[in-house]
């Protein structure tokens, strides 16, 4: 089956002031039915400057659980979207640099 991954990402300075809250797209992968509760592995996330990137240093995976699956039955096709378990990343403490 055909899923669209997301993840809501919280960015706080370090006084845990937001900053800005996004809806970050891992992209669409197949996959066996999954459930809530799932865990995922997946690149960990980082922050280059403010903008939410995949931090692809050696050894940077994550695992989130499936946080909640959205079926949207008005688009067509059909989209079944999963939401991981929302992050929150730090300015200063999650930047990862300005890497190729």
């Amino acid at each position: 089956m055909q899923y669209q991954f997301v993840q809501q990402v919280k960015i706080v300075d370090m006084n845990e002031e937001i900053i800005a809250e996004v809806l970050f797209e891992h992209g669409e992968f197949e996959t066996a039915a999954l459930s809530i509760g799932t865990s995922v592995l997946i690149q960990q996330l980082g922050l280059r400057e403010f903008t939410v990137v995949y931090d692809k240093r050696e050894g940077k995976i994550a695992r989130y659980k499936i946080a909640d699956i959205e079926i949207d039955l008005i688009a067509q096709p059909t989209v079944t979207r999963v939401y991981l378990e929302p992050v929150t990343l730090i300015v200063g403490q999650h930047d990862i640099g300005a890497m190729a």
